[in-house]
């Protein structure tokens, strides 16, 4: 099996190759952040669940700016977008690890990461389309995010392994992602460069679109209620240490090795009405489920069902590439593919931001269950709006990754 695998990589394009040995230190990189960041706050700084959520303000707060981050960037293609990304995260992480002398200070490096880390959402699915062959937008993509998983899976067994026996510290655990995203940096530039967009072009709108934009809207709202609040409910409600985060990130990775691919092919041949409205669907289920254990079930019970659902949202929030499959299909032009994915998660971060803020004080006044709550009432939303989704007619066109042409 893993011959055949080594064979496949081989014979597949160099690009191709840089961009996914890119894409599994990112996973890898951030996998080892996202398994202990949240221990670290309340271990360091022992926040309140408010202040948990007002720091989503400065954190999502990149996401906000990064359409205008991209436009400044606009000399740049794609690809090097992406190098400048990874350098940025190799230097925040870095800096979170060793110099968060105060809470102000500890600020100023999130929002370095940060912007790494929303300048290269977009570009992951802009580029993995550039490197997809006709009708397979969905399957690239699942094969990309299938690597990320099994990378990710590495970087949680990572962690558990460490705290719990070699003594790990912050520290280290986050010099060690600062070293995978420089590596990720390294290979994403061996690619070839491609077009350069004019920085104008990111900063436009297209009616046309605006179902794409709701649809992201959405979800950037219902993922800023689990990003922020579903981890914390397992660490301040359930009051479980760093080793349970980082199993519940490694379940979730071997679980997307096989739903990814099968998610992408799901998109190439259900569509992504499909996919979409399923997902809404299902995150219904799951918001309730994780906000109401607690007072539906014995507390050891509650504790395995709200794990369940920490899993199954993170097979859910792969669904993403279903909203950039569809933009590919009904954009005007194929220039507009990444500007628009850029902006749309600008907008996505005003509600986003927006959420952090309202969730926070829902949590204060009513509890997280309010929280979920609310989750599941846009999840409902959701499900309205993606039955909606029409895929129109267009003439199919072929790509060659051995046309990519040199620039920046």
């Amino acid at each position: 099996m893993v011959r055949h695998w080594i064979q496949r990589f081989s014979r597949t394009h160099p690009d191709l190759q840089f961009f996914l040995v890119g894409v599994a230190l990112f996973g890898f990189s951030q996998s080892l952040v996202d398994s202990t960041f949240n221990n670290f706050l309340n271990d360091t700084f022992r926040l309140t669940d408010l202040q948990r959520s007002l720091l989503e303000v400065p954190r999502e707060l990149p996401g906000l700016l990064v359409v205008f981050v991209s436009a400044a960037l606009g000399f740049l293609c794609n690809r090097r977008r992406a190098v400048f990304a990874m350098f940025a995260m190799a230097a925040g992480v870095g800096l979170l690890g060793w110099a968060a002398w105060t809470y102000p200070v500890m600020l100023v490096w999130l929002f370095i990461t940060s912007v790494g880390q929303h300048l290269f959402l977009p570009l992951n699915s802009a580029i993995g389309m550039e490197l997809a062959n006709v009708d397979r937008s969905g399957q690239r993509l699942g094969q990309l995010n299938a690597v990320k998983n099994l990378v990710i899976v590495l970087g949680s067994l990572f962690v558990l392994i460490g705290f719990k026996y070699l003594h790990f510290t912050f520290p280290l655990t986050f010099t060690l992602a600062a070293l995978g995203f420089a590596l990720a940096a390294w290979s994403i530039f061996r690619m070839r460069p491609n077009k350069p967009q004019p920085a104008a072009m990111h900063l436009k709108l297209y009616k046309e679109y605006r179902l794409f934009y709701w649809l992201n809207i959405l979800y950037g709202t219902r993922k800023q209620i689990f990003i922020t609040f579903a981890p914390w409910v397992l660490v301040t409600v359930y009051h479980q240490p760093t080793q349970m985060i980082a199993l519940l990130l490694t379940l979730g990775g071997v679980a997307g090795i096989f739903f990814q691919p099968l998610l992408g092919k799901w998109v190439d041949t259900r569509g992504e009405k499909f996919v979409l409205s399923g997902e809404a669907l299902l995150l219904i289920g799951v918001c309730l489920l994780y906000g109401f254990s607690g007072s539906w079930f014995p507390h050891s019970l509650a504790l395995v069902v709200v794990c369940a659902c920490f899993v199954a949202d993170q097979l859910l929030m792969s669904v993403s590439m279903a909203r950039a499959t569809y933009l590919k299909k009904i954009a005007l032009d194929p220039e507009h593919i990444s500007q628009t994915l850029t902006a749309a998660t600008s907008i996505d971060h005003v509600f986003s931001i927006s959420m952090a803020v309202a969730g926070g004080v829902l949590w204060k006044l009513y509890g997280f269950q309010a929280v979920f709550l609310l989750g599941a009432i846009i999840a409902l939303i959701n499900l309205l709006s993606a039955l909606r989704i029409v895929i129109p007619a267009r003439t199919k066109t072929t790509i060659d990754l051995g046309e990519t042409r040199p620039s920046v």
